[in-house]
């Protein structure tokens, strides 16, 4: 469970470059999202099975997840592709705070010491890499109030999906993908973003197909967080992320002009080893696969 955590952040952590690419290519980033998603949800309504009694039964958690996750997931590529990758994931990972808060006030899990301890360490290793030389780390712009909005969103989606165990995997990850889409179409309609697409013709194909891409990629990932988050504590699941930050780091720093000071380095290693100590420390029940959550 912590290594199909670890991917699905790692994949992340790597995404924005794709999405950069097609928004030079002609795609606004509202416009790819839509699609990538609408792609997931395509193959999802083609190959997963969900009894209508189901959606019937659960309907106020799917529109609760599906709310949540459109905003986290579109959130995210809007900042990323807007904003500089490392602030902008510093602030979608200030998570773990708002994890700690909701899954005791919708959950009822206690705030074990060692879940204190990972917390503190990713949050510090977040402060750490963020502080500026003079005020407060706040968002600076409109990408990374996105960054912090869509963090926000992540762990609440996070707790909902966590707090619905009676939902299957399947029906939580059609939710998330139409989510996506809904939230985009109310989005665009507000005025938050436009509709944009390149000039059809041969020489584009390159770009459609990597955006077909992404729609597996994301029809995969979204499986193995959901997978993931609904059999591990939640403030495990926020912390084993983080791994993010790491793919983000690098990637950044490989793929565009972003360099990394040493204040960066210092918080990523504290993150790191809040990952590490959340992979081969979590006791053996959570190992096992079983929630602590109260029952």
């Amino acid at each position: 469970m912590t290594l199909a955590l670890l991917t699905g952040a790692a994949v992340w952590g790597l995404v924005w470059y794709p999405y950069r690419a097609l928004e030079q290519a002609g795609f606004s980033s509202t416009t790819s999202t839509a699609l990538t998603y609408a792609i997931s949800l395509a193959i999802g309504l083609l190959f997963l099975r969900v009894p209508p009694g189901e959606w019937r039964s659960h309907w106020r958690p799917a529109l609760l997840i599906a709310f949540t996750a459109g905003w986290t997931n579109l959130a995210y590529v809007l900042a990323m592709v807007g904003g500089e990758v490392m602030r902008v994931l510093l602030l979608f990972y200030l998570a773990p705070l708002w994890t700690v808060v909701l899954a005791r006030v919708l959950l009822g899990e206690r705030l074990t010491l060692r879940a204190g301890v990972l917390v503190a360490l990713s949050l510090g290793g977040a402060l750490v890499m963020l502080w500026p030389e003079s005020g407060l780390p706040l968002p600076a712009n409109a990408a990374e109030w996105l960054g912090l909005t869509g963090g926000l969103s992540f762990a609440t989606m996070n707790v909902l999906s966590k707090g619905a165990e009676a939902m299957s995997v399947e029906a939580k990850s059609l939710a998330t993908w139409a989510g996506v889409l809904l939230v985009s179409a109310v989005w665009l309609a507000v005025g938050g973003g436009v509709w944009a697409l390149p000039a059809l013709g041969v020489s584009g194909w390159p770009e459609w197909l990597v955006l077909a891409i992404l729609g597996v990629v994301m029809y995969a990932i979204t499986l193995i967080i959901q997978f993931g988050i609904t059999r591990v504590p939640a403030n495990t699941a926020i912390v084993l992320f983080l791994f993010e930050l790491v793919a983000g780091a690098v990637s950044s720093a490989l793929l565009s002009d972003e360099s990394l000071r040493p204040q960066d380095w210092l918080g990523g290693a504290l993150i790191v080893s809040a990952s590490l100590v959340a992979a081969v420390g979590a006791p053996r029940r959570e190992r096992a696969g079983e929630s602590s959550a109260p029952g």
